[in-house]
């Protein structure tokens, strides 16, 4: 069982609907220094704009007048690439990837190449992946990469070949799902068959976490970082408990 602190670190709080505008991506940045989330989740359009805000306000939090935080954590804008379909072709992804680190991401969510893994086109998979780490670590070589696979619809061996060429392509997160596609998101055995396959990267579980007896349960069956759209309430709950 996560406490609330380790709860919120664990969390990117996400934003990815089309119809986001800039007085919600500023409010989804303020909200992610009030609770101390791992990032912002977020469309290219908005890394400038929240990698900006975060900066000013983290700036507020340690300043001369007030001294240092301890311990205070950084929180940084993670953005999605090839998002929601995976369908873009490799140069795009990579490209986007390299503007997103430009305008200040940290971590990049891409969608794999869903068709060639399918028809089990492992070197195909690999190669856009690599092409987006690459890209990404031309920009910074400190940005992390993690890799939606979209477990709903893939079966067990296409989960394991998914998280290999992750691995193999030096990615550092495999994540289950965008929660766009209609098949659904994050499930315990998803989740589960993630952890056992991804040859030690990390796994992320996103898509259908609202509350927080579902974060701890997703946490407690392997993964190591939470989508979460529902970030706020699910932080309430936890706070309301801590009572």
């Amino acid at each position: 069982m996560h406490n609330a602190e380790s709860l919120a670190a664990a969390i990117d709080h996400t934003l990815l609907k089309a119809e986001a505008t800039e007085k919600q991506i500023l409010r989804l940045a303020a909200e992610a220094i009030r609770w101390r989330f791992a990032a912002v989740c977020i469309n290219p359009r908005w890394v400038k704009l929240a990698s900006r805000e975060l900066a000013k306000r983290q700036r507020e939090i340690i300043s001369p007048a007030r001294g240092a935080v301890d311990n205070l954590r950084t929180v940084v804008v993670c953005a999605c690439v090839g998002f929601p379909l995976g369908a873009s072709t490799t140069a795009i992804k990579a490209a986007e990837a390299a503007q997103c680190v430009a305008d200040g991401a940290m971590e990049i969510d891409m969608v794999v190449a869903l068709g060639p893994l399918l028809m089990g086109d492992e070197a195909q998979v690999q190669r856009d992946i690599r092409a987006v780490v690459r890209a990404a670590q031309r920009e910074n070589p400190g940005v992390k990469i993690k890799v939606i696979l979209e477990t709903a619809i893939l079966t067990p061996r296409q989960i394991a070949l998914g998280c290999r060429a992750a691995w193999q392509a030096q990615a550092h997160y495999v994540k289950t799902s965008t929660g766009f596609h209609p098949a659904g998101g994050a499930t315990l055995a998803g989740v589960a068959l993630l952890k056992k396959r991804s040859h030690g990267l990390r796994v992320k579980a996103a898509g259908g976490i609202r509350d927080l007896a579902t974060a701890q349960a997703m946490l407690a069956a392997g993964a190591d970082r939470l989508g979460c759209s529902a970030s706020v309430a699910i932080m309430r709950e936890a706070a309301a408990l801590a009572l």
